[in-house]
């Protein structure tokens, strides 16, 4: 019989907090039937909940893009009707031992769900890896349907399985599917819903031996009822603690002596630490069921694609590969013609030629006092300059970076590149790991922030989110200056990306020796090149344009304001003669203050500023090289905008967020007036 949702468990499930085990939250599936979705990062898992549900959520071939939990809805036939059920997508996990806090949310989002049906989803090409964790998922006592995807990779690649056998060996469904091209999509369904129509399954019992079946008992009856988490079992739980989950131990309030004597038990047991045991007993009852079932292709030359993936990870192929990809997607594509030719048509032959005057006349005749028509027009106005900067010149430029963006995620090049800088990345205290939430940043910061709890220690976590602060600069902001030195030249963009990375090194290096801690050792699975899905890519883009039009153009609207109080009020005035002295010692015009000030309020809002400032127009020469270079250097790493400032307080703490605003600040003057002294002493632009 399907479970009825009234009589859903809907107590505190105990262990599904923001950021440890203690914290409480409420489960996910309170007043109806719900579906979980686990497995590790990769595998297609957001693929799959876009496909059951409907619900687009941004699909990248790289773990970390998501720290929180996606809900959605599907819809499924009974024989009695349709109807529908509740989907939650938590981030990917490679173990029920987390290492990383997205794992840890995956694993709370396991323990304190009361799902009716848990989908492990693998990638069929890795199920011997894998297969273990669906092991682990079935002897807690879940559901479980085991979800084989990207199977037309693996038959592609000549991989072979009896599916069917091994759907009766496990004693669960098994179904195979391409979640993106919606293949098996349908079958899957059919399980669900017999899932709900005739209840548990009998799965395959863990053939552990009987000293430790025992020892697994005594363990679990020293767990005070009322800690354990209500969907977590015991054996499960004595499990977890005699393998070396500390911090389960701690929550559930066990005698630490105790605790480690359980474990000297289990080791003298197992012949071995029950930690390094456990897990090759899951691998060996893994093994045993796939033998005849599962079969690796034999004798093959391998792929172009993959001896392509094995050259991006070699530093003599990847860097210059990194150039390329830098050179023609970002430099050509998005500074040269997006930041170039489009907003050029849009800024100057439609809004400045058009629009803006067409505005001003307006506002002039409707408007009787001059103050109320400087809100919506002149060098402040909402319409003239918040919803100019916005639609002119920062929108192309962000549309055709989430393209390129979305194209190279998309390819599975990120995990490359990940590999790549790894050695680079552990001289700065972090990992290759770390660099998924930089290059996150180059889309948004303040996302990027949060992804930062995806790293394993604190130590990683505080510099990472530090140097998004620095010198990281967004879409929008990179868009603009991008556009503002290629018309300058390659040489002078090349040169200021040298200077950025070259300051994140220094200020990595030095944070990496002040700061306490050890960074983690470097993990990740590396899915397969591919070549990127068109209507993928365009469908992340406008997901993400609008995020852009409901997160960002407001915010341009409210800094119109707040600039326009200001200007009326006397204020920027007295705060721009206060900054001049700096632009000085910058060796940048004083007017250049005002795109500091705005950038305070939006990164990209000072970069258009510096943009516009930057061009020669009747009665104004505009900017040199060499002020363009440090004006663009000194910007980028000056504060992060308010958003991002407000996640990392979130993250990290107030102290933490306003000792980085002036660090950075610091840091950011320092550089640009040592960069401006070098270059009038050695002029290289």
């Amino acid at each position: 019989m399907r479970p009825d949702p009234n009589n859903l468990n809907t107590s505190t499930a105990g262990i599904l907090g923001p950021t440890t085990l203690e914290h409480q939250a409420p489960e996910l599936f309170v007043g109806g039937d719900g579906i979980l979705l686990i497995g590790a990062p990769n595998v297609g898992k957001s693929s799959l909940f876009n496909a059951l549900t409907g619900t687009y959520v941004t699909v990248s071939n790289y773990p970390g893009t998501t720290v929180g939990i996606s809900m959605g809805r599907m819809k499924i036939d009974y024989p009695e009707g349709k109807e529908f059920l509740k989907v939650a997508d938590p981030p990917g996990l490679y173990s029920l031992l987390p290492l990383t806090e997205e794992e840890r949310v995956a694993r709370r989002a396991i323990f304190a769900s009361n799902a009716h049906c848990l989908l492990h989803v693998v990638d069929a090409k890795n199920l011997p890896r894998q297969l273990p964790m669906t092991l682990r998922l079935m002897e807690a006592g879940y559901p479980v349907i085991l979800v084989l995807n990207l199977w037309d990779e693996f038959k592609e690649l000549g991989y072979q399985l009896q599916a069917e056998k091994l759907s009766t060996q496990l004693g669960i469904p098994v179904v195979c599917t391409v979640a993106t091209k919606g293949e098996g999509i349908e079958e899957l369904k059919k399980s669900i819903a017999r899932v709900f129509s005739h209840g548990k399954f009998t799965p395959q019992k863990m053939p552990w031996h009987k000293s430790l079946e025992a020892l697994f008992k005594e363990v679990a009856e020293t767990i005070p009822k009322e800690k354990l988490p209500a969907h977590l079992k015991r054996n499960i739980a004595a499990i977890l603690v005699l393998e070396g989950d500390d911090r389960l131990a701690r929550f559930l309030d066990l005698d630490p002596e105790r605790v480690k004597s359980f474990r000297a038990r289990a080791r003298h047991l197992a012949g071995q630490a029950f930690s390094i045991f456990a897990p090759l007993f899951y691998k060996h009852v893994a093994d045993n069921i796939l033998k005849g079932l599962f079969q690796e292709p034999g004798g093959r030359e391998p792929q172009f694609r993959e001896k392509l993936s094995q050259a991006l990870c070699n530093p003599l192929i990847g860097f210059p590969a990194l150039l390329l990809v830098l050179y023609f997607g970002f430099y050509e594509f998005v500074g040269q013609f997006g930041a170039g030719t489009v907003v050029g048509w849009l800024e100057v032959d439609l809004f400045g030629s058009h629009i803006n005057p067409f505005l001003n006349q307006l506002a002039n005749h409707i408007l009787p006092w001059e103050w109320l028509q400087k809100l919506f027009v002149g060098d402040y106005g909402i319409l003239t300059l918040g919803i100019t900067y916005a639609i002119a010149i920062v929108l192309p430029v962000v549309f055709f970076f989430f393209l390129v963006f979305s194209m190279v995620e998309d390819s599975g090049y990120f995990p490359r590149l990940a590999m790549l800088v790894d050695k680079g990345f552990k001289k700065i205290g972090l990992n290759g790991r770390a660099v998924i939430p930089m290059v996150l940043g180059l889309g948004c910061d303040t996302m990027a922030t949060m992804t930062t709890r995806t790293l394993e220690t604190r130590k990683e976590r505080f510099l990472a989110t530090f140097l998004l602060s620095l010198a990281i600069p967004c879409s929008a902001q990179l868009g603009i200056i991008m556009a503002l030195l290629g018309s300058r030249g390659f040489s002078v963009w090349l040169g200021y990306l040298g200077v950025i990375i070259l300051i994140l090194f220094i200020v990595g290096w030095v944070g990496a020796k002040i700061l306490p801690g050890q960074a983690a050792s470097f993990y990740m699975e590396l899915p397969p090149l591919r070549l990127p899905k068109i209507s993928n890519v365009f469908r992340k883009s406008f997901a993400r344009m609008r995020w852009y039009f409901a997160e960002v153009v407001p915010l341009f609207l409210i800094a119109s304001v707040i600039l326009w109080g200001l200007d009326l009020s006397g204020g920027l005035t007295a705060l721009e003669k206060g900054m001049r002295p700096l632009m000085g010692l910058l060796g940048l015009p004083g007017n250049a203050a005002e795109s500091f000030l705005i950038g305070f309020f939006r990164r990209d809002f000072g970069a258009a500023g510096l943009f516009k400032l930057a061009q020669e127009t009747p009665g104004q020469a505009g900017m040199t090289t060499q002020q363009i270079f440090v004006a663009s250097v000194t910007l980028t790493l000056f504060v992060p905008c308010i958003a991002q400032f407000m996640m990392m307080i979130k993250e990290r703490g107030i102290k933490f967020a306003l000792a980085s605003l002036v660090l950075v600040t610091f840091i950011a003057f320092s550089a640009g007036y040592l960069l401006n002294g070098f270059l009038t002493a050695v002029p290289l632009l």
